[in-house]
């Protein structure tokens, strides 16, 4: 391969592995939201003890992805230069804001809810929560701003040889932005319900002491991820019509586009039927039926393929353009690369990545494994100073 496709080869390969990150952290903080609104409403030990569990599982994800995208960060320094330097005053804009007004701020609230357990009072614990799905919600709404801009460049022009934003609203508004974000937000709650549903399956197939526990779990997993679906078929079938206004043959520019894109559709269509006429009706009865089990959890990793397949879709059927019409891929490449430079950062992206999603991977199959009894996020710590360990006197 040629010094360009050895560039582009590494941002997809590192794309689709931050992007698996994402959609689960995506996809699981409401549902933690969600259970510790519950927990806080009724005061039910159960609904603390799942709060927990499943918290401690989007913990984990959410800080391993985080260094995910710090390697994404270091790509565009690298390898794409002339991106910056054409783009970088309206493209690098709603990054920054991501980043500043937003990644900060849910990590601080993340901290908060984190280390707030027996310590903040009850309402303002279950905010930090929400606060926490709010401001990941609002990184996805600036990252696919920055990501629609190359789809479809809108409020801004070119002057001197370079774009300037004029128009900072047309961003938000966005055809591009306005199909795709409801997209991506409705893949996420499908992979995280396909995650609840498939440890909760491994449990009750194991038939663990804490059948109530997983039993409501894999029930709520499967209505979320009912839901998921539908938003996402729906907003992917909405941009169509668009796609044909602003990149006619987006499908058809290279053989790898047009595969990405039927592979999507097929597992997610036919994921969709399965949840609409199959699961769903029968979610009262689902956890009963052992023999249904092993196949939830041979099903958990469809909706993080599907995903991947729809990025590639969407980003490989923009060739050649980085900025459609505006900018190619190789003209926003950095100058003086080598193959040999771009081999050697793509072999180290992508072996650091890679060891991050198999250390993600280990850490929450640890953590299912050992079920909610082993949960060290929230454990209580002992109830007095005298259940404490004495200290030493002289």
């Amino acid at each position: 391969m040629d010094v360009l496709d050895l560039a582009r080869t590494q941002f997809a390969v590192t794309g689709s592995l931050h992007f698996l990150f994402v959609v689960l952290t995506l996809g699981l903080a409401p549902l933690v939201a969600i259970m510790h609104t519950r927990y806080a409403l009724t005061g039910r030990p159960l609904h603390e003890r799942r709060t927990r569990f499943w918290g401690q599982i989007y913990v984990i994800n959410y800080a391993l992805g985080i260094f995910t995208g710090l390697v994404m960060e270091f790509q565009f320094g690298l390898s794409w230069s002339g991106l910056s330097h054409y783009a970088g005053d309206v493209f690098g804009a709603p990054l920054a804001i991501e980043t500043l007004g937003a990644f900060f701020l849910e990590s601080t609230f993340l901290g908060l809810w984190i280390f707030g357990w027996h310590r903040l009072p009850k309402w303002l614990h279950v905010a930090c929560i929400w606060l926490v799905t709010l401001t990941a919600y609002a990184s996805a709404l600036w990252i696919m701003a920055a990501n629609s801009f190359l789809q479809n460049p809108v409020g801004a022009v070119e002057r001197g040889g370079r774009l300037v934003l004029t128009d900072f609203g047309a961003l938000l508004t966005n055809p591009a932005l306005a199909m795709s974000l409801p997209h991506v937000i409705g893949a996420a709650l499908w992979a995280g319900g396909f995650v609840m549903m498939g440890a909760s399956a491994y449990h009750l197939f194991r038939r663990t002491a804490d059948r109530e526990f997983f039993t409501g779990s894999l029930r709520f997993g499967v209505i979320v991820a009912s839901v998921g679906s539908l938003v996402t078929v729906g907003f992917g079938y909405a941009q169509f019509g668009m796609l044909g206004q602003y990149q006619p043959g987006k499908f058809s520019a290279e053989p790898l586009a047009g595969m990405g894109l039927g592979l999507m559709i097929l597992i997610g269509q036919t994921l969709q039927l399965l949840l609409a006429f199959v699961l769903l009706p029968a979610v009262y009865w689902l956890p009963r039926w052992r023999w249904a089990q092993p196949l939830l959890m041979a099903m958990t990793p469809l909706p993080f393929l599907a995903a991947i397949f729809g990025w590639l879709a969407r980003e490989v059927g923009r060739q050649p353009w980085l900025i459609n019409k505006r900018l190619t891929v190789a003209d926003a490449m950095s100058p003086g690369l080598t193959p040999g430079m771009v081999t050697a950062s793509l072999i180290g992206f992508a072996g650091v990545l890679g060891l991050l999603a198999v250390v993600d991977y280990l850490l929450i199959a640890r953590a299912v494994r050992r079920g909610p009894s082993s949960v060290a996020l929230g454990a209580p710590g002992p109830a007095d100073p005298a259940e404490r360990a004495p200290a030493l006197s002289l």
